[in-house]
């Protein structure tokens, strides 16, 4: 039998206040856990929190913060301690869709991805680590996407700086097993959140897209040999499983949860 209860372990999750981060805690709070959730904006971060203690009986704290900033990434980790009482388990899910030609890409684009989508996860690594070694168990998850290992005509920088990702949780995996401390990464296709709505409202504020959402979702769809568009709470489901007992053997890998879409295993 699967067990997939978080009963007093601790999250602390980035990029949460929509989506895929949004529902990973509401996973994590339906296990039995408690989360610290952060995004940059704290109106939607406090309509998030009073939406997400709904879903459990543990506590939620929303961070407003960028971690793509040193001093704001030791904030975070701080206040999640100082309000949960440790982290368990990390999740470093912060990211936005950044593509384009390499030759368009400026030494300011670039930096500004590594810091949002690499950096931000080896400070936070960094500090969640050590106890977790100390305490002989911890679970740090990194959200990647198909690009890390399928690196497609313009797809700079965001290719460059997942597949980093996806050497960082090979490092910090082989450090921390040795102490039950897991790291894995999972990696996105097409997920239906927020930001493909706002891609869709931008199409259509251009004049690109003369049908509906449902038409757009399915268009994307055909890439996927699933033909379908996955969930967010589809994605979250695999968060939860690596992050509980039930996933206390899978560390240092790579999981495509895309409905088959990256030709890469």
């Amino acid at each position: 039998m699967i067990d997939m209860r978080m009963d007093g372990r601790c999250a602390l999750i980035t990029g949460a206040s929509k989506g895929i981060g949004y529902a990973a805690a509401a996973n994590f709070l339906k296990a039995g856990a408690s989360v610290a959730i952060v995004a940059r904006r704290r109106d939607v971060l406090d309509e998030a929190c009073a939406a997400l203690g709904k879903q459990g009986k543990g506590k939620v704290v929303g961070i407003a913060a960028d971690v793509a900033k040193a001093e704001d990434c030791a904030r975070i980790f701080a206040t999640a301690e100082k309000e949960l009482g440790r982290v368990d388990v990390l999740v470093n899910n912060a990211g936005t869709h950044q593509n384009g030609p390499f030759e368009a890409a400026t030494d300011e684009i670039w930096q500004a991805d590594f810091d949002l989508k690499l950096f931000a996860a080896i400070r936070l690594s960094r500090a969640a680590l050590p106890k977790m070694k100390e305490r002989k168990w911890g679970r740090i998850i990194n959200t990647l996407n198909s690009g890390a290992k399928w690196q497609r005509f313009g797809s700079a920088p965001t290719s460059v700086t997942r597949a980093a990702g996806m050497a960082l949780t090979k490092v910090i995996s082989n450090e921390g097993a040795p102490y039950k401390v897991l790291c894995n990464a999972v990696l996105v296709g097409l997920i239906q959140t927020d930001q493909w709505v706002r891609g869709y409202a931008k199409e259509q504020a251009d004049g690109k897209v003369k049908r509906s959402f449902e038409e757009y979702l399915a268009e994307m769809a055909q890439r996927i040999p699933m033909n379908r568009v996955g969930t967010a709470e589809e994605f979250a489901n695999m968060i939860l499983f690596l992050a509980s007992d039930a996933g206390s053997y899978v560390t240092g890998t790579a999981i495509n949860v895309d409905g088959g879409m990256c030709p890469v295993v």
